[in-house]
């Protein structure tokens, strides 16, 4: 089987080194890292590394044991050089889509991008025609999507034993675009990437408003989301951590704690007032596993077969 050549355009906390921050962690996986992925992929070869910060580069290439000219100021340079088949593009917002452009229109081969996917979108909707036009494969970094338990949860659903899908009232914390982004994007995944409707949000602090159409800080946002096979999703700014709970038809099921307790509640009709209870029955059992690792074996399998992606740029669009 083939080995994909791989390589990091931003290389400071999630490009490096974030895997520092959460070795032990009750809520993480590793590798987590984009690098450390790629390190840990037996598919994938990490070739090089990019970032105008001569320090952070400097850290990432002893890490990583990539030699000097192997680290590039310029991520144009390490494009038309080491010509990677996977690129990671870790920047920061405002860079990332003139990066994923010149990486679709100059040979690479699949992207896995940070979240958000860009900063604004026409940016956006620019990356779209490029790594459509180009035939690229594309991923973005919400590693909800790839959790294996709302997999679990997906599973439940799609089953049909619980019903339709109603209802999705999802709780994050630190920011629309940082976190806020996983919530939205799990009400996505586990509704088939249904399109929606209409959408209603609301600032929680009306001083986070853009500023001559710039947003200079992260918000929290409430909001609604319609999707157009009649499911809604609730956002909600959490004060204790991550939540996510999902109605259907006949029952409940639910992650708290920041995914470290699942609940199960199957709706059985009839009691002593002739409604039915929702009765709590045993989560399914699951491994716990890197998402960044899934998102990696997730590009090299759609390389290998010609496939879509879990996510895809539209999606992540």
């Amino acid at each position: 089987m083939n080995t994909y050549s791989s390589a990091v355009v931003g290389c400071g906390r999630m490009g490096g080194f974030i895997d520092n921050e959460t070795v032990g962690s009750r809520i993480v996986t590793l590798p987590f890292s984009f690098a450390s992925g790629f390190v840990a992929c037996d598919r994938t070869q990490l070739v090089a590394g990019c970032d105008i910060r001569q320090g952070v580069l400097s850290e990432f290439g002893k890490r990583y044991s990539l030699g000097e000219q192997h680290l590039y100021e310029d991520y144009r340079d390490l494009i038309d050089t080491e010509r990677p088949e996977i690129l990671g593009v870790a920047t920061m917002p405002e860079h990332r889509a003139e990066i994923m452009i010149y990486a679709a229109e100059h040979g690479v081969k699949a992207i896995y991008a940070e979240k958000t996917m860009a900063a604004s979108m026409t940016q956006a909707d620019d990356v779209v025609e490029t790594v459509e036009r180009n035939g690229v494969v594309f991923n973005m970094g919400t590693g909800f999507r790839w959790h294996p338990g709302f997999d679990k949860i997906k599973e439940l659903i799609d089953s049909g034993d619980f019903g339709n899908l109603r209802d999705m009232v999802m709780f994050y914390s630190n920011g629309i675009n940082q976190h806020g982004i996983h919530a939205l994007d799990l009400a996505m995944y586990l509704n088939n990437d249904v399109p929606a409707v209409s959408v209603q949000a609301t600032l929680v602090d009306p001083e986070d408003a853009p500023i001559d159409g710039v947003m200079v800080k992260d918000p929290d946002v409430r909001g609604i989301v319609e999707f157009e096979n009649g499911v809604t999703a609730h956002l909600l700014v959490a004060v204790f951590g991550d939540e996510q709970s999902i109605y259907c038809e006949r029952g409940y099921l639910s992650s708290f704690g920041q995914r470290q307790h699942w609940i199960l509640r199957r709706f059985m009709p009839g009691n002593d007032k002739g409604k039915g209870d929702l009765i709590p029955q045993q989560f399914p059992p699951f491994k716990e596993t890197s998402s960044t690792l899934m998102i990696i074996e997730d590009l090299v399998q759609a390389l290998d077969t010609g496939r879509t992606t879990r996510g895809g740029v539209r999606v992540a669009r």
